[in-house]
Order: C-alpha cells, then structure tokens, then sequence
C-alpha cells in the first residue's frame, strides 16, 4: 500500500543554520573563494556574488585609479544581487576600496554598502577585518604586503597610521593586472617578507589584496618568524565568522584561527 508522506517546512532554511554570509568579490577574484573553503564551521555556509571589473589594467598608478573608479559603479548591483539570497551578514571579498582614504574613506565606503543592504546588517571590510585582528595580538608596529600600484599602498599605510599603528614598511608588488595578482609566485612572497619587510622592529606583518591567497603559505612563516603573518583573507573570514557568534577554531590555518 503506497504511503504519503508528508513534509514539515522548517521556519527557516537548514541550509546554513549557524549564519549564510553573503561574499562580495570582484569577478577577476579566485583567492576569496579558494579560502573561504578551507573554513566551513558546520552549519555556515558563504554565499557569492561577483562585481564586473571592466578595468582589470593595474599597470600604472593613473591605471589603478581607474580600477577604483570603475568598480564604485558595479560593487552596488552585488550588493543588491546578494541580498535576495537572505543572507545573516555581509563579507566584502575585496581590499583596496575598503583602505581607499584612510579611517574616514573606509566608513564612507561602509555607509555607501548601507544604501543597499540597510543599517541593520552586519559588515566585515577587509581594513576594520585586518585592524581588528591586529588588536587582538596587540601588535604596534606593523609592515604590510600588497600586489598594488605606490598609489594604492599609500592608502594602506595611511589607514594603518591613522588606526594608531606604527608602520615600518609597506612594499607593493606592482601586479599588472587584476587578474596577474592571483599569479604570483609563492617565492616572490616569500623573497619579500623575509628579506624586506619582517624584522627585529615589527610585531606583525600583515597582507593586502584579496586575490592573492597565502592561507596556505602564512601558517609556516608565523612558526618561522614567531610573529603574526596575517594575510587579509583569513582576517575577512575569521572576522565575519566571529560577529555572527561562530567561534570554531582551525588548527594549521594560522594564530588566528588558533588562538582567538
């Protein structure tokens, strides 16, 4: 005899019961996504949406402006794409708008997110990620990796003194292209850190730009150098995940995950 079954519909979806965080991420990006899944706490689940980057030549600072410029025109259409997905919390997958002028650019930038996801949804940019996790080793003196333009290390190192750190170093790797920057070679990182940027005068060192991913490199040189090696991905994440209440750690995945 057939039976009918019949299903209870659940108030809400199980499908990401612990949090659903909405992820912004230029459509030249494949670091953002390579990292978020190695942090997949049971019951979170990351939610993508892509902005059109029609300028990918980042060859020259006036090139670079151009990238900025362009991107404020597509990042509002992810924004509002993202939002019918229902999603807990919003997760910007991209850095150098979010350093753009210093402290006061970056609450400009989060205030302009809120014309289209509201003033009650909570937000994670990589600037306020990477400070906060900073804060949390109570590092003072920092050097900072990036692939930009000198234009747009400046703005690195303009957020970072007016968040009250002392900067000994900020060296960008001048990447060509939006796509280029998710081609470099580990050994380029590694070459810059080590011989450039780390020493007796930094407490952390810290790196920029989302589509250049060292979530497996940065775990080994923080057991090396004995100093946080932060790379902005993994403080986007570990920030997002930590505002919706998922305290999950990650053992191997860096001092982060492991400690805080």
């Amino acid at each position: 005899m057939n039976q009918t079954v019949t299903l209870t519909k659940p108030q809400e979806p199980w499908i990401g019961s612990r949090g659903r965080i909405g992820v912004i991420i230029p459509s030249t990006n494949i670091g953002v996504e390579y990292d978020c899944q190695r942090f997949i706490p049971d019951g979170v689940t990351w939610h993508f949406a892509r902005f059109f980057v029609e300028q990918i030549d980042l060859s020259s600072d006036d090139m670079f402006l151009a990238f900025i410029d362009a991107i404020r025109a597509t990042i509002p259409h992810a924004m509002r794409d993202i939002m019918t997905a229902e999603v807990d919390y919003i997760m910007m997958g991209m850095s150098a708008e979010t350093f753009w002028g210093g402290l006061e650019g970056n609450a400009e930038f989060t205030a302009r997110l809120r014309e289209q996801i509201g003033p009650d949804m909570g937000v994670t940019t990589g600037a306020n990620a990477i400070d906060a996790a900073l804060k949390k080793f109570g590092a003072k003196r920092v050097a900072a990796l990036t692939p930009y333009q000198p234009v747009g290390d400046e703005q690195v190192h303009r957020f970072f003194v007016e968040s009250g750190y002392e900067v000994t170093k900020v060296i960008g790797l001048k990447c060509d292209t939006a796509n280029s920057i998710a081609h470099t070679p580990q050994s380029q990182v590694l070459d810059v850190i080590l011989n450039e940027l780390d020493g007796e005068d930094v407490d952390a060192i810290v790196q920029a730009g989302t589509n250049l991913s060292n979530v497996d490199l940065f775990p080994t040189l923080e057991k090396q150098l004995g100093k946080p090696v932060i790379p902005i991905n993994v403080a986007t994440i570990w920030h997002a995940l930590r505002a919706i209440g998922v305290n999950d750690k990650f053992q191997g995945r860096g001092w982060l995950f492991e400690r805080f």
